[in-house]
């Protein structure tokens, strides 16, 4: 657990941020736009925000198992790759906080790597639209969820440096939880609170301390490595 701290440490953080920093695409275009189309009250909105959400997050989840079954199968065929898997984690999380700090788009190709995929996906999220009951909000959530996002798509590359699919689905679970303050709130404050993610000072702060969460990721195996063999 200790060694996976890091890990969903940098995503819970990244989710914050990144939410905040998405709200234009990922809240104003998916769900809470179909869920205001068919629900006009306050009260009838919150629990389809929180359902699209709930669902977007497991979707996260599941990509999280998948990601972390494909790291686990790399390091039972080469299990000397597991000190080398680690230190990449590090690396990704070092370039998530950066991309937080200073929104450097490093990592953006893999979000166009997603559109294929995405284009595909998308008829599916069309015909749930608008949301007229709780299973259609879940249902919309699942499929938005595969949206191509860069941000999302880093959070997976650090899940799959995990090497369980467990472990895998926990940081993108965490990452998930992340994204859900601003989302569920659109409209209900979360204005305020993406003004306070926004805001430079907090972004590079925030950032840098992801980057710390790589170095420490990356020195503990490299600590290993360089301590004498007591045989």
């Amino acid at each position: 657990m200790t060694e996976l701290f890091p890990a969903l440490t940098a995503a819970l953080l990244a989710g914050l941020l990144g939410s905040a920093h998405c709200l234009g695409m990922c809240a104003g275009i998916s769900g809470l736009f179909a869920v205001n189309s068919s629900v006009t009250t306050m009260r009838g909105q919150i629990p389809m925000a929180i359902t699209y959400n709930a669902g977007r997050v497991v979707s996260y989840a599941i990509l999280g198992i998948v990601v972390g079954t494909f790291g686990s199968v790399i390091v039972k065929a080469s299990p000397g790759m597991a000190g080398t898997i680690r230190m990449l984690s590090g690396v990704v999380i070092i370039l998530v906080g950066l991309k937080v700090a200073f929104d450097l788009r490093l990592l953006n190709p893999l979000e166009r790597m997603g559109g294929t995929l995405w284009s595909r996906i998308a008829p599916a999220a069309q015909r749930l639209v608008p949301v007229t009951s709780i299973p259609r909000a879940f249902g919309l959530g699942l499929v938005w969820g595969w949206l191509p996002c860069g941000l999302v798509y880093s959070v997976l590359l650090i899940a799959a440096t995990t090497a369980r699919p467990v472990d895998g689905a926990a940081v993108m679970l965490i990452f998930g939880i992340g994204t859900m303050p601003a989302m569920v709130l659109t409209g209900l404050g979360a204005a305020q609170l993406a003004q306070l993610m926004r805001r430079r000072s907090t972004r590079v702060g925030l950032g840098l301390l992801i980057v710390v969460l790589g170095a420490l990721t990356i020195a503990m195996p490299l600590s290993g490595w360089m301590s004498p063999d007591p045989h």
